[in-house]
């Protein structure tokens, strides 16, 4: 017995000796990105409140439209911060992504009920991707074509549409394309670690020329395609690479329970970082989706802490 037990400590001792040290939330000597957290931005109207917060966009007039699983789920502001409308009440089972595309159509993602919802900027809705409240593997011969768990749209610039989907480890981990009518053209991916595969495509944005840049973030990576989906390269991250948007040169990236928002050039340099994991103000218990304004002020959503901040140059 006294043998057995000098084994096991020297066992432990080992393991502990030769264990991986955890995963660094933030490597050293990044840059710090130059903005700051405003706190209090929303009027919500009397006796209500966000639920959690999953996402947000900005409309071509400036104003901020906050997706969220409250009660009210789509909830417009105006650049100040002014309560102006909600809407969609009892579409929703688990909003999930949002956009706004160059002729303020909203966009949105629902991840319970496995479909994607196009509204025209006065909220009234113009098409629906998918069956509602039916999961499924996309086959483009069949009629009923489905998704599972849609997370995010991009809208490129020449209108084609772009789906992730895959989030909680079931059904299809891949990326689909469509025509601005909804029309499928092509599809690509599969659960995995490899080029081209995905463990939980979380965010999707498409650049000037084209390309496709993927926030996979269960392989804590972003990956790029080509229009036709082949692989030209990743980015190797850290935490958990959420929701992504290019603008102004830049790809921002709002990198999940890690609590950061970050910033690269169009080479995947790191220009830089801010935030952390947390609850007081510009801390996030997961930065999930992203937005920035005309003025290159910064939204995030956080589906933890059921806000979304407001982020100002210093």
């Amino acid at each position: 017995m006294k043998t057995f037990f000098c084994t096991v400590l020297l066992m432990l001792a080992t393991a502990n000796l030769f264990a991986q040290p955890a995963p660094m939330l933030r490597p050293p000597n990044l840059p710090d990105l130059d903005y700051r957290p405003v706190a209090d931005v929303f009027n919500l109207p009397a006796n209500v409140n966000f639920g959690s917060t999953s996402s947000v966009a900005v409309n071509s007039k400036g104003n901020i439209i906050v997706l969220n699983r409250g009660p009210q789920p789509l909830m417009e502001f105006d650049a100040n911060g002014k309560f102006i409308r909600a809407f969609g009440e009892g579409l929703f089972a688990r909003p999930h992504g949002l956009r706004i595309d160059a002729e303020d159509n909203i966009w949105a993602t629902d991840g319970g009920d496995h479909v994607v919802y196009k509204f025209n900027h006065e909220g009234r809705m113009q098409m629906v991707l998918g069956l509602k409240g039916t999961a499924g593997e996309w086959h483009p011969a069949t009629p009923l074509r489905l998704f599972t768990e849609p997370n995010d749209i991009a809208i490129a610039g020449n209108g084609d549409i772009y789906v992730t989907q895959g989030h909680g480890g079931k059904g299809e981990n891949r990326v689909l394309r469509f025509d601005k009518n909804g029309n499928h053209l092509k599809s690509w991916g599969k659960r995995g670690s490899g080029p081209g595969e995905f463990d939980a495509p979380h965010g999707v944005a498409v650049d000037d020329k084209g390309l496709v840049y993927i926030a996979d973030r269960g392989n804590k990576r972003i990956q790029i395609f080509d229009t036709d989906g082949n692989f030209v390269k990743e980015w190797p991250l850290f935490g958990t690479p959420c929701g992504l948007i290019i603008q102004n040169g830049s790809v921002w990236l709002a990198n999940g329970h890690a609590g950061q928002i970050i910033q690269f050039d169009m080479s995947g340099k790191v220009l830089g970082i801010t935030g952390s994991q947390g609850k007081a103000l510009g801390q996030y218990g997961e930065a999930h989706f992203i937005a920035m304004t005309a003025k290159n002020e910064l939204y995030v959503a956080d589906t933890l802490n059921w806000r979304v901040t407001k982020l100002v140059r210093k």
